[in-house]
């Protein structure tokens, strides 16, 4: 998907309506608003390629905004790799980027405008006794501090803003209908005090405003035209829209909503992608197992795949799980016409051919990718010598078993047919070795024997092999659905013990690789040469193997 091909959806339709009724004067104008307490993770990419990509359509504007009013969970590395993150995905918010922090003063006079108006007053009801206060369906909620006079919810308003006071001795709220069905507009706090070192305004505020108010106050001031968010928050669109009726803004945005990505085998809170990384389930935030948009470029996976699939499971109005095969799916196509074809065994059994000459070598011709013929060909050593798949070989194999077998043949690709005559085992009975004899009119591209068999296996030069150390990686937990467990089980209980298997001692055809390039290892899947990968030691991350189980 490019953002110009991006597929119609009913956000569009909605947006189309608009344009059609005129109600936009100065055309489409979008934004992604992500907290910076956390990397973003696959369900951000498809937020990201719906709020550019309908800019780009619509030849609107996107803005790229940080929700910076949590500081005591927000940190500036989240920050740059948020940047990171969406400009590797392919999208520039160019001078558009944007801080609620920037509108702090706005944000608190528009509290300020509310508290004169009668709007909002200063609560001295604990989170505790909030919930006490609140009511249910059928009894309304109270608050014994509703009526106070205005100036002196002013007064302690502006003492709070002056650090006056503890954390939690008071809150701002809304003052709108205790009586709601809606427990979203039971006059809900907008400000609470908080006295947290901010990675920008630093000490200047101890108050900050709450999400609900922050967001559509920011919204107005950028001259957004639509507010698109997850489905989450379709009961706070009431507020939203309160808050902006209630408030002197010329610009009025339109909050829309739509399903967020759910995906098998993982979870999508950041809460607990947060919890995987701090109680070192994972590696880091990017942990090639982890669903995060760095753990996927980590993992192998290009901003082509990812919008692939954030195109083809396009925009919802209801909640849903896609199956993880559909994004494997994805790297799979775009993988299998760019990366390069290598040969790599991974638990390497020794073979010699025993009449083929001593010292003698030659070179086979292998095509790089059968995808693209412009990729060209290669040389490969052959020799007496060489390693191929502990697996491609079983002494007491089943009939249907089309791989190497005492007194068997198999061919090895791009060089010759090969038979087993001996087994070599240590004392304990292990397979060590293999000892077979080449027929030399089998070459591959010049054969005339007429010999057929039914197995091709894959190969590497002992002399000229190159050890690597490969990372298996696996779906992160057992469940389809980690987040559904009984109760008294956590989630992480559901992770899988075997989601990440490391190989030692492989062997791989002799190239240079470069980090971040990938490649398809034959008959064993796609990899990408990891990050830590030194010059003393390449690190192969697999991406995906080679077996698509997506039914489409």
């Amino acid at each position: 998907m490019t953002e110009t091909e991006m597929a119609g959806n009913f956000i569009h339709d909605i947006i189309d309506d608009d344009l059609a009724a005129e109600r936009l004067t100065k055309g489409v104008h979008t934004r992604f608003p992500p907290e910076p307490n956390g990397y973003l993770h696959i369900g951000h990419a498809k937020s990201i390629c719906l709020n550019f990509g309908t800019a780009k359509k619509y030849k609107g504007l996107c803005n790229l905004r940080f929700d910076d009013t949590n500081p005591s969970r927000e940190e500036t590395e989240f920050i740059n790799s948020i940047k990171q993150d969406v400009r590797w995905l392919g999208f520039d918010w160019q001078n558009r980027l944007y801080f609620a922090s920037d509108y702090f003063q706005t944000i608190y006079e528009c509290a300020v405008q509310l508290i004169k108006a009668g709007k909002a007053y200063i609560c001295e009801l604990n989170a505790e006794q909030m919930r006490e206060y609140r009511g249910n369906i059928n009894v309304a909620g109270t608050s014994p501090y509703r009526d106070r006079p205005i100036e002196e919810s002013l007064r302690i308003f502006e003492e709070m803003k002056a650090g006056k006071y503890k954390d939690g001795t008071y809150t701002l709220r809304a003052k709108i209908d205790l009586a709601s069905p809606n427990f979203v507009m039971r006059d809900p706090v907008i400000y609470r005090i908080q006295h947290s070192y901010h990675q920008r305004t630093e000490n200047e505020w101890c108050i900050y405003p709450m999400y609900d108010f922050a967001h559509p106050i920011s919204d107005a001031i950028e001259g957004i035209t639509h507010s698109i968010c997850t489905l989450e928050f379709e009961n706070h669109r009431p507020l939203y829209d309160w808050v902006l009726d209630n408030l002197s803004f010329e610009a009025r945005p339109r909050q829309i909503e739509f399903a967020r990505l759910n995906l098998t085998h993982t979870v999508m809170s950041k809460r607990k992608l947060r919890r995987l990384v701090e109680e070192g389930y994972v590696n880091d935030w990017d942990d090639p197992r982890m669903p995060t948009i760095s753990g996927l470029r980590r993992r192998g996976y290009t901003p082509e795949a990812i919008k692939d699939f954030c195109d083809r499971i396009g925009v919802a109005k209801s909640n849903s799980t896609v199956d993880i095969n559909l994004l494997e799916h994805c790297i799979r196509e775009d993988l299998n016409k760019r990366a390069d074809r290598i040969m790599a065994v991974l638990q390497p059994l020794k073979v010699v051919i025993t009449n083929y000459p001593e010292g003698k070598k030659e070179w086979m011709i292998l095509e790089n990718n059968p995808e693209d013929a412009g990729r060209g060909k290669r040389q490969l050593a052959f020799s007496r010598e060489i390693y191929i798949e502990a697996t491609d070989f079983m002494e007491d194999a089943p009939k249907k078993f089309f791989r190497l077998r005492p007194e068997g043949e198999v061919r090895l690709k791009g060089a010759y047919i090969i038979k087993c005559e001996e087994v070599i085992k240590d004392a304990l009975g292990n397979v060590v070795e293999l000892h077979c004899t080449y027929d030399p009119e089998t070459k591959s591209g010049s054969d005339n024997s007429g010999k057929k068999v039914k197995g091709t296996i894959h190969w590497v030069n002992a002399k000229t092999a190159i050890p690597v150390k490969v990372n298996i990686y696996e779906h992160l937990f057992n469940n389809e659905n980690p987040e559904d467990v009984p109760e008294g089980v956590d989630f992480v209980d559901t992770l899988n013990p075997e989601s990440l298997k490391v190989i030692e001692n492989a062997l791989i055809e002799p190239i240079m690789p470069m980090v971040g390039e990938k490649f398809q290892f034959l008959r064993q899947g796609y990899f990408v040469v990891d990050q830590d990968a030194m010059p003393d030691e390449i690190i192969f991350n697999r991406i995906v193997s080679l077996k698509d189980s997506y039914k489409g």
